[in-house]
């Protein structure tokens, strides 16, 4: 029998993709707060809607269902809206969590940020240890501690993914790299800041490969693994590749100012994910960028 997975927050950018590819082998259910939008819903796949904050609700609705593996994706996406924010990332994270440690479980797999690591030096080195300097950052770290203590105390099967920047087609257009795309395909002036910061930018099939082997993996249960692609490279230089590859554009560097808790240089250590899981990104910045340009080309 084909092993059941459950993806809250499943009908976001990532939980469509891990799901486009994980139900040629899995039945699965996404949980989310609110209805699939069209060109994001996919046949033979299970829709619930409830928001994960509502424990009680979501109680009596995962009551009689069982599951192989939870994927963790949910939370609210404005964070400028705190007390939300906080809320869906670390309460949903922990009613899920409460709920699935009475029933058996293979896999809890918890995407959380690269933004936990707070101001420390990059690039970061996996640890539980960090002052996060914003209140979503927050909720995913105390979310990570919640987890990793449940792993400690009574072998919850937790494992963090902390993912920095993934991208690729049918993005929601308010991201980075959706934006410049939208504004270079139009031939528009767009405001933008100095580009110095360095980021690292995974390929969305290259991160669902790796959460694949995190399913089957039993290496990886009750650890903390570091998600990117190991190569760094300032947003200065992603625009520039952008605007080279659709031919249009017209950066305005200097107009947008840096958010004053966001972090110059912010990438990963993936030394230890590469070696747990015999992983690693094989799409380069160059072709992930060209897929993505042709999809928002002629979508």
């Amino acid at each position: 029998m084909r092993e059941k997975i459950l993806i809250a927050g499943g009908t976001g950018f990532i939980g469509y993709h891990l799901t486009k590819k994980l139900k040629k082998n899995y039945h699965i259910t996404i949980l989310s707060s609110h209805k699939v939008k069209s060109n994001r819903k996919i046949k033979n796949v299970i829709y619930i809607i409830c928001d994960v904050t509502f424990k009680n609700k979501l109680q009596k609705i995962l009551k009689r269902k069982k599951f192989d593996h939870v994927i963790n994706l949910s939370g609210y996406v404005n964070h400028s809206n705190k007390k939300k924010t906080f809320l869906s990332h670390y309460d949903g994270c922990k009613n899920l969590a409460d709920i699935f440690l009475k029933k058996p479980l293979k896999s809890f797999i918890q995407f959380g940020s690269g933004l936990e690591y707070g101001r420390k030096k990059s690039p970061h080195k996996v640890s539980l240890n960090s002052n996060p300097n914003s209140n979503y950052a927050r909720a995913k770290y105390l979310s990570s501690k919640y987890l990793m203590s449940l792993y400690k105390k009574k072998k919850f099967p937790a494992v963090i993914l902390r993912l920095y920047q993934a991208y690729g087609p049918n993005q929601t257009k308010n991201r980075l790299i959706p934006i410049i795309i939208t504004k270079s395909l139009k031939n528009q002036k767009f405001n933008c800041t100095e580009g110095r910061q360095k980021r690292d930018f995974l390929y969305i099939d290259d991160l669902v490969r790796m959460t694949s082997k995190v399913i089957k993996s039993k290496k990886v249960k009750g650890k903390i693994l570091n998600v990117g692609s190991g190569n760094r490279v300032s947003v200065r230089k992603i625009i520039e590749k952008i605007v080279s590859i659709s031919k249009g554009g017209k950066p305005l560097y200097g107009k947008i100012k840096m958010r004053k808790e966001e972090n110059l240089n912010m990438f990963p250590d993936i030394s230890n994910t590469k070696k747990l899981l015999q992983w690693k990104a094989n799409i380069s910045l160059d072709a992930g960028l060209k897929k993505t340009i042709n999809f928002y080309r002629w979508n």
